[in-house]
């Protein structure tokens, strides 16, 4: 069987991102092959084609880590799913094509009140927020929990988890434009971030102490709000926007800038404010299947809203997507569909 698959010939570059056709394999005895109708896309991708992503290949890869579609074919050990089976699911990098085979443990069957792009836009995101709430967090009710990118895929199921425990969420955007966004999913504060971030956090937060903060900016933002920690806060790090690039290719000059002056920690520091500072990369759990189903399950009983959804493109625009994804000035999760 045939599938047209984005092919990243070397990382460095998006315009080594080609849309080709290959061959792709029956299904193996644990395996289901999806026809792919929803892709989503995650910074993590863009870290990934750029080269930055330390646990993706460096050639010769499909990237891309989520996506929604329907059963085709199924291995003889396949009992819980059958064809034409709806179904969503993550993969180690992959998803960027038209089918897939795919070990029947990554996927999940789609609620029947869900469309596909929905189902393409919530298992990374909600199992982002969710990790670095909740076992790593140790958020508990009432606490005042700071949410950076706040109108991202992870920054909109941040806040919602948060508010399950009562807790005072406040949200950080780098555009003006997004407020209204965050008003309508329940922040407390917001704040656009300007070179003042930390009086600006500091007149927010109005007199509450700061228990928890997940950071995916980095740079000086992330140093403001560890200052203003309380004692026993907690930060969790999973992603460096700051990082991120809005052109086909890096800028390594600035990133090395970047990387001199990013914030360092020293374990007295930590030891002496008695605050902690944790930081994740959700593909390293990818093989932990039992750990990440129980979250999964542990969400779903969390009973929140569907996935929100700010763009959807067609997958012969999938480098389109990327581009505008990239730029930063998208809100929710940005899909693409193929169908």
């Amino acid at each position: 069987m045939k599938r047209r698959s984005y092919r990243l010939s070397k990382v460095g570059s998006l315009n080594n991102l080609n849309l080709v056709t290959e061959e792709i394999n029956s299904p193996g005895e644990n395996e289901v092959t999806i026809e792919i109708k929803a892709i989503g896309l995650n910074f993590a991708d863009v870290f990934t084609i750029a080269g930055l992503y330390k646990a993706s290949p460096k050639e010769n890869f499909i990237p891309g880590l989520e996506f929604s579609g329907v059963i085709i074919d199924k291995g003889k050990n396949v009992a819980d799913f059958e064809i034409n089976d709806k179904v969503m699911g993550s993969v180690k990098f992959g998803s960027y094509t038209s089918h897939l085979n795919l070990d029947q443990r990554y996927i999940i069957k789609l609620p029947d009140d869900w469309t596909l792009e929905e189902g393409a836009s919530f298992i990374v995101q909600a199992l982002t927020a969710y990790y670095a709430l909740v076992p790593l967090g140790s958020i508990t009710k009432n606490q005042t929990v700071l949410i950076h990118s706040a109108a991202g895929g992870v920054g909109i199921y941040a806040n919602r988890i948060a508010k399950k425990f009562s807790a005072f969420t406040i949200g950080t955007i780098g555009n003006p434009s997004k407020s209204d966004l965050l008003r309508s999913e329940g922040y407390d504060e917001i704040i656009v971030r300007n070179g003042d971030f930390k009086n600006q956090l500091a007149k927010s937060l109005n007199g509450r102490k700061l228990d928890l903060v997940l950071d995916a900016v980095g740079g000086k933002v992330q140093k403001d709000s560890f200052d203003l920690l309380n004692t026993t806060g907690r930060m969790v790090a999973y992603g460096l926007s700051q990082f991120a690039s809005n052109s086909s290719r890096p800028n390594y000059i600035k990133l090395a800038l970047r990387f001199i002056t990013m914030p360092r920690y020293q374990t007295l520091t930590l030891i002496e404010s008695n605050k902690s500072i944790l930081g994740f990369n959700l593909i390293w759990l990818y093989e932990r299947v039992d750990l990440l189903k129980s979250m999964l399950h542990e969400i779903e009983s969390l009973n929140l809203q569907k996935p929100y959804i700010g763009k959807i493109f067609d997958f012969d625009h999938l480098i389109d997507a990327v581009k505008v994804f990239q730029s930063g000035n998208t809100i929710g999760k940005v899909v693409v569909k193929n169908y």
